[in-house]
Parts: structure tokens; C-alpha cells; sequence
């Protein structure tokens, strides 16, 4: 029984890693940590625009991230069609190599 509940642990404490790791945990984590917005709460309006200006920041930090992993996958895709035109002396095309028919 006792090995039973170490194996389960050591399995487990993997994937929970994984789990709290990813973006389903971190959304998860955001969600708990966020205070309850309730609407007929008074001054909750000042909360849930605070909230809400967190969440714009936290988009606005994700699209710069994603503009910058964008701008470098052009860079190396153009340095790789450069250095492969650059390797087959700039003539991309294919040419048979048969016996011409006349």
C-alpha cells in the first residue's frame, strides 16, 4: 500500500507541474486570484477596471511577444531562401538534365 501511494505521487507530481505550467493553469491561476467582481457591489467598479487594465497589459505584452517571434521567423526564412539561392549560384530553377529532343 505504501508503494502504491509513492508511485501514484511520483507520477502525479509531473504532471501537475505540467499542468500549473501551461496556459489552462495560468488562466486558472489569474481566475483564483482575482477578487470576485460582483455588480451591485459599491466602488466594484474601480476594481473591475483595475482588473481590466491588467488584463490590456498582459494582451498587449502577449502581441509584442508574438510581433517579435514573427519578425524573427521572417529573418531566418530570408536568410534561408538567400543562403539556398546563394548555394545553387542563384538559379533556382531546375533544369532537365535528359537528352534534348530536336
Amino acid at each position: 500500500m505504501f508503494w502504491q501511494l509513492i508511485i501514484v505521487a511520483v507520477v502525479l507530481i509531473p504532471i501537475l507541474a505540467i499542468v500549473l505550467d501551461s496556459q489552462f493553469g495560468r488562466a486558472i491561476a489569474r481566475r483564483m486570484e482575482r477578487p470576485k467582481l460582483g455588480a451591485g457591489e459599491e466602488g466594484g467598479g474601480h476594481e473591475r477596471v483595475t482588473v481590466l487594465e491588467a488584463e490590456v497589459d498582459r494582451l498587449g505584452r502577449e502581441v509584442e511577444r508574438l510581433d517579435e517571434e514573427s519578425q524573427f521567423l521572417q529573418k531566418l526564412l530570408a536568410s534561408r531562401t538567400s543562403d539556398d539561392g546563394a548555394a545553387t549560384g542563384g538559379d533556382r530553377r531546375r533544369t532537365p538534365s535528359g537528352p534534348k529532343e530536336t
